[in-house]
């Protein structure tokens, strides 16, 4: 991370102090974004172009339209061997989903096979970092499930998750060196509650040596995890309402998907999640040192949607409603264009601009993975 920062350092210090104001500042629900860079990107910085993407929070960002219309659930299965509808660089995404159907936000991918069967293969490297694969479309209530093979090092995390624009999370994880567990949790608007909402289903078979099926079904009244079928955690929204604020603290916004292998063991990380993790990482594992990189496999992803309302032919999108507010988010189908105007190399953002959204987006990640 340092020596990525290093060598952004001089570029940043060319910038303009008016510049570095807007594009870059850091933005949440009570100091949103300015009008010059509306939009408020999924690590919390003010930009525009692809800021205005995947990940975009519409109530942190200047006003509730200044993020894109989030691209409408499509039932799918994916095969994730299949890499030519994987952008290897988000940056270069402009919102097409008819093109691409995940991006690759951080870290590297490779193809592979386990067991017969193709896949891909996400990686973490000591001086690179970790891995994270997001779907280009949203959910909004449904069945997700990824077929893979977790990672078996201790302090290296293995995640299935879905994430909304403002911090709505369901998780499948799968930290450090014990292959016979998994951890199912929720979170609602990022909310970290103590105590937290985490589970530990146990009796798994081997997690790094087999293929099992985990699901995330996601419904407006639960949500249920299921390994290879069979359920073993379900949450009813009923369940989740605060006894103190009333509100029910339930994940109910649009997410997308996201895959990921994640340094947990390292030195910048708190103590408490690295004794989550199993401990500090071993970088001369011979695991490690044999392949020059740590990995988790990911066979396929498959998605049945089930909006509350069955979207018509005419619905490409999902948006925050005018009467939405931090307590009750307001969702609605639209037919308004997932794309950037006018996307170029840089999706949209020309010149400075782009140079210094890569910049910053570039420190954003990195802080978010290492």
């Amino acid at each position: 991370m340092f020596a990525v920062l290093s060598l952004l350092l001089p570029l940043l210090a060319t910038l303009t102090p008016g510049v570095l104001a807007g594009q870059g500042a850091t933005c949440n629900i009570t100091s949103p974004c300015a009008s010059d860079y509306p939009c408020c990107s999924e690590y919390g910085f003010c930009g525009d172009g692809y800021y205005c993407l995947g990940g975009c929070d519409p109530l942190s960002s200047f006003s509730l339209t200044s993020c894109m219309p989030n691209p409408v659930c499509q039932s799918a299965n994916y095969t994730l061997s299949d890499t030519s509808r994987i952008l290897s660089n988000y940056t270069y995404f402009d919102g097409n989903v008819s093109e691409y159907d995940w991006v690759v936000e951080q870290g590297s991918i490779i193809n592979t096979t386990s067991a017969g069967e193709a896949a891909i293969a996400l990686l973490l490297t000591e001086n690179g970092g970790g891995t994270l694969l997001s779907s280009t479309r949203y959910v909004h209530y449904g069945q997700m499930t990824a077929r893979m093979k977790t990672g078996r090092w201790a302090g290296v995390v293995t995640a299935f998750i879905s994430m909304s624009s403002i911090k709505d999370e369901i998780d499948w994880e799968f930290p450090g060196n014990i292959t016979t567990q998994g951890q199912t949790n929720y979170f609602w608007q990022g909310v970290i509650p103590q105590p937290t909402n985490g589970a530990t289903e146990t009796d798994l078979t081997d997690t790094f040596a087999n293929w099992h099926d985990f699901t995330i079904d996601w419904q407006p009244d639960s949500m249920t995890f299921l390994v290879d079928g069979n359920v073993t955690r379900t949450i009813q929204a009923s369940d989740c309402v605060n006894n103190v604020t009333g509100v029910s603290e339930f994940p109910t916004t649009p997410s997308r998907i996201q895959l990921s292998l994640w340094p947990a063991g390292i030195s910048s990380e708190p103590a408490g999640t690295v004794e989550w993790a199993g401990g500090m990482i071993n970088w001369n594992d011979p695991d490690y040192v044999s392949a020059g990189h740590f990995y988790a496999l990911f066979q396929s992803v498959s998605v049945t949607c089930e909006d509350p309302t069955p979207a018509n032919s005419s619905v490409t999108s999902y948006v925050y409603g005018a009467n939405t507010t931090l307590d009750t988010p307001s969702i609605s189908f639209s037919n308004a264009t997932t794309m950037l105007n006018g996307a170029t190399s840089l999706s949209g953002v020309n010149g400075m601009h782009g140079v210094l959204a890569a910049s910053v987006l570039a420190v954003a990640l990195l802080s978010h993975l290492f």
